[in-house]
């Protein structure tokens, strides 16, 4: 995530642009001089000109891509009202059952859907059963919510998403940002120290909030998950309410949802981690090719 720095020195503030990446398994910093005592209409000048050098976020999408994006977008708005609580059923039983499948769960897609919407229970463990009835729970409540997104909203979503599903230790981690340092299986890398978590999802609140307008919302959408996922601001349920939220941020902008299929987790894994590394563009052409093998629309 891009945010910036300010550091005193001789009684006078020098300003740096810096963006947070992942490298040699470890959390670093680039930082990108831009001056010193700046007044507010030089900085904001100042920081639009360092993030184009520094990521060139509005030039990761071609024109083909544009183009295909604005056929998505009017297909999208084209679609039947009629049709819209059938498109609502199964988009959120194919969104839960993949992003809970991603994290472990083991209920099928049939039975996600038989769960949800005909009360039918597996044969499988309670926590699997509330990580489904969870989800759509807060899936609900970010297609109900009409403010944008601020601390409060990530927090009651990380509540909805994880209830009766932890450990009875972690039961006080429910719904706030992570008092403990979190390990990730199957990689080397660690995930910011618990004591700066809130100051990293601040800074990632206030790039989104310059950005949103100024941005295409598909690379809004994509650096938002990819920076939220590097903060990983949990002790769980990191990665779907990292999901939930970049699909708030395509539904906002009216754009059709996306479900992260779990037969390409492996695939998304990876244009993640190189999003993390700065490289956002393999993580917006994994989007774009789910975009272009998407059936369902909502």
């Amino acid at each position: 995530m891009v945010y910036t720095e300010i550091k005193e020195k001789n009684n006078k503030k020098y300003y740096y642009r810096t963006i947070s990446i992942r490298k040699n398994n470890k959390i670093t910093k680039k930082r990108r001089y831009m001056g010193k005592d700046l007044k507010k209409e030089e900085l904001k000048l100042a920081e639009k000109e360092a993030d184009k050098k520094m990521q060139l976020l509005n030039t990761l999408l071609t024109k083909e891509d544009l183009e295909f994006l604005k056929k998505i977008k009017e297909k999208y708005s084209q679609e039947p009202k009629e049709t819209l609580e059938n498109r609502y059923e199964a988009f959120i039983s194919n969104f839960t059952y993949n992003s809970t499948a991603i994290e472990g769960n083991t209920i099928n897609l049939q039975e996600t859907a038989q769960l949800l919407f005909e009360n039918i229970t597996p044969r499988k463990t309670l926590r699997e059963i509330n990580e489904i009835v969870n989800h759509k729970k807060a899936f609900d409540f970010s297609l109900s919510y009409k403010e944008d997104i601020n601390k409060e909203f990530i927090l009651e979503l990380h509540k909805l998403v994880v209830i009766n599903t932890l450990k009875p230790e972690l039961e006080t981690q429910i719904g706030k940002f992570r008092k403990l340092q979190v390990f990730i299986r199957g990689t080397n890398w660690l995930p910011p120290q618990p004591e700066i978590v809130p100051k990293e999802i601040g800074a990632l609140l206030k790039w989104y909030t310059k950005n949103k307008d100024e941005l295409h919302p598909l690379v809004t959408a994509a650096y938002f998950h990819a920076g939220f996922e590097i903060i990983h601001p949990f002790v769980d349920g990191n990665g779907r309410v990292g999901r939930l939220l970049m699909n708030f941020i395509l539904h906002k902008n009216k754009f059709s949802m996306i479900s992260i299929s779990n037969s390409t987790k492996y695939e998304y894994y990876k244009s993640l981690e190189e999003a993390q590394k700065g490289n956002l563009k393999l993580f917006i052409e994994y989007l774009i090719k789910n975009f272009k093998e998407n059936k369902l629309f909502f």
